[in-house]
């Protein structure tokens, strides 16, 4: 069958355009093949990455039809049934552009600096400092190192940074990539920095209270590292960790568990005193609550008085087996 190739090209600092090529091609056929094809047949000068053609080393991640995926694993039946021509032409067309996220060097290369630089800001090695090893081995039992083969399956392709939706709007916000390798160092037994490595990634919206959950991560992951799991486990090892609620992302979280536990659903009075106020301890917090309380009262939209919901003592009781499951694991 015939397909149109689009594919996204630029040079470094330059517009990028689109150009069009036509391959006969079989429903089989991978995205890299195809673009192996083009290369050699059509333009030599067409630029992308690849490497084992296995889905194993994460070189070739690039969009395919608007999302991030690795162009070896891929192929053309798939990619045309996800997107199946809606115009009633006989035309079938594939979009190939590069990763987001990151500066493009030429056509689908990306600059992947950014990437690792972001990795290294969590120190993703196992940490033995405080321990006394003897020369050898430092084993782990088979259970222990299973807990660690979803987040070792991450083969640093780029996918989940490109498409999340955090990093596009705050730079300054780790990735997904980086917070799963973190959960992969947390997990394991050997390490031996866990709290210091808590406190780095509870750090204003740099770390795990950046992430916007938009699930994009989960949805383009390859290997199902499922990196916004990885990121929820280390916000609940936070939350069990700092009893004294220090931070307003922490008191954000418990406040409305214990509001929706008391009542069935938030009482919005209590809501922004103890979060932003700091049950009543922070001044300032409470000063800046105060414009919007006045506006709240004036528009009639401040509740003067809260009525607990109907079926109260069952969400209660679901949200306390949750909570004694997750202290059991």
């Amino acid at each position: 069958m015939e397909v149109l190739f689009k594919i996204l090209r630029q040079n470094t600092n330059g517009l990028p355009h689109l150009e069009t090529f036509t391959l006969e091609v079989e429903a089989g056929n991978t995205i890299l093949e195809c673009l192996n094809r083009i290369k050699w047949e059509q333009d030599g000068s067409l630029a992308y990455r690849k490497n084992c053609r296995n889905t194993i080393c994460g070189s070739c991640g690039m969009k395919i039809n608007g999302r991030a995926a690795l162009a070896c694993k891929e192929n053309v039946g798939n990619e045309l049934e996800r997107f199946p021509n809606t115009s009633g032409g006989e035309t079938r067309e594939i979009t190939i552009a590069p990763l987001g996220n990151l500066p493009v060097v030429k056509d689908l290369i990306v600059d992947m600096k950014p990437f690792w630089d972001d990795l290294e800001r969590v120190d993703p090695y196992v940490s033995a400092k405080s321990r006394s090893i003897e020369e050898g081995e430092f084993l782990q039992t088979p259970d222990q190192r299973a807990k660690l083969n979803d987040m070792g399956n991450c083969i640093m392709c780029g996918a989940c940074y490109s498409e999340c939706n955090a990093k596009a709007v705050n730079s300054d916000f780790v990735g997904p990539h980086a917070l799963a390798k973190a959960n992969r160092t947390l997990t394991d037994t050997r390490d031996s920095a866990t709290r210091q490595r808590l406190e780095k990634y509870n750090t204003g919206t740099a770390g795990v209270w950046g992430c916007t959950r938009c699930y994009m991560c989960n949805t383009v992951c390859p290997m199902d590292v499922a990196p916004l799991d990885q990121i929820s486990k280390i916000k609940q090892e936070i939350l069990a960790s700092n009893e004294d609620d220090s931070t307003r992302a922490i008191r954000h979280r418990r406040v409305l568990i214990d509001l929706v536990k008391e009542g069935g659903w938030i009482d919005e009075r209590k809501f922004g005193l103890y979060v932003v106020g700091n049950y009543f301890k922070d001044l300032q917090g409470l000063l800046s609550l105060a414009p919007l309380g006045f506006r709240m009262i004036l528009a009639k939209k401040f509740p003067l008085s809260f009525e607990p919901s109907a079926g109260t003592e069952t969400v209660r009781n679901l949200i306390e087996s949750v909570q004694n499951s997750e202290k059991s694991l």
